[in-house]
């Protein structure tokens, strides 16, 4: 049993869910998942939800909720959530307008404020899930430029808002993520493990890998990309794990945004548990 315990992000299984949740679930367990993050609930109920993780025996930790989903009724979205018996909630991913360098960030701050408060006060705790285009240089206090996401996270207080650091993204946006999380250390408790290759330049269209048509145009020179299993990409697992506990993580979240190598995305998901299982952490 690993001293930090595992989840998967259930978007990396998304097809099977819709095809059979519960099956799903249970066989997500029998790979030696300890819980989940949830990214929709299919039709069911919290109370449906919570019973089942119950009776599986997954722990359900935490939930990708869509920005605008969360900020149209936070109360009764961020309320679900709770009723499920999450710990966490995490804002997954920004549309063009809101993201750093825009004239919607500002606004996106004084939002994921608020809903850090609703969250607080559900006994949740929100969390922000970067991609790579958080990682541009915008104005900062005293005259500085600063990446945006590390704007986001001086302009809003550690209580209202803690790091869902995808270890992916932060690589592929230049940064070595064990430098982040040393960074965010004790303010780290969801850490994304989720390895990839990439060969040449970084593809323009990333983001139609995971079914988000962000309007780029494709470049002739753009390299290859690939999302892997843990421990067949060019991530340095051990490192990262290592890095995360000493950051004070409490749950390592496998992430798989697409299957690779001729395997379904189970097959996938149990590869990334089975090699994780070889690691002494």
């Amino acid at each position: 049993m690993h001293k930090v315990p595992v989840a998967l992000q259930l978007y990396s299984v998304r097809d099977d869910l819709s095809a059979d949740f519960r099956g799903t679930l249970e066989k997500v367990k029998a790979m030696g998942y300890d819980g989940v993050e949830f990214a929709g609930l299919y039709g069911y109920t919290p109370s449906q939800i919570r019973e089942m993780c119950g009776e599986i025996g997954l722990v359900p930790i935490s939930a990708h909720v869509p920005y605008a989903e969360m900020t149209a009724d936070p109360e009764k979205v961020l309320g679900d959530y709770a009723a499920i018996g999450c710990s966490y909630v995490a804002v997954p991913y920004m549309d063009e307008p809101y993201r750093p360098g825009t004239d919607g960030f500002p606004q996106v701050i004084e939002t994921i404020r608020m809903l850090g408060q609703v969250a607080k006060d559900k006994g949740m705790t929100l969390l922000y899930h970067n991609h790579d285009f958080e990682f541009v240089k915008i104005p900062a206090q005293g005259g500085t430029s600063a990446y945006g996401l590390d704007v986001l996270y001086n302009s809003v207080p550690a209580d209202l808002l803690q790091t869902e650091l995808d270890t992916c993204w932060v690589n592929v946006a230049g940064e070595s993520p064990v430098a982040y999380l040393e960074k965010y250390a004790g303010r780290a408790p969801v850490v994304h493990l989720k390895d990839f290759v990439m060969s040449g330049k970084k593809p323009a269209k990333l983001y139609a890998l995971i079914g988000i048509d962000d309007g780029a145009q494709e470049e002739s020179n753009g390299g290859a990309f690939e999302f892997r299993p843990n421990g067949y990409g060019a991530q340095d697992i051990p490192a990262i794990i290592d890095a995360s506990i000493r950051a004070g993580a409490q749950w390592l979240v496998v992430e798989q945004d697409n299957p690779s190598m001729g395997k379904s995305p189970m097959e996938c998901a149990k590869m990334s548990m089975d090699y994780l299982n070889t690691l002494d952490f």
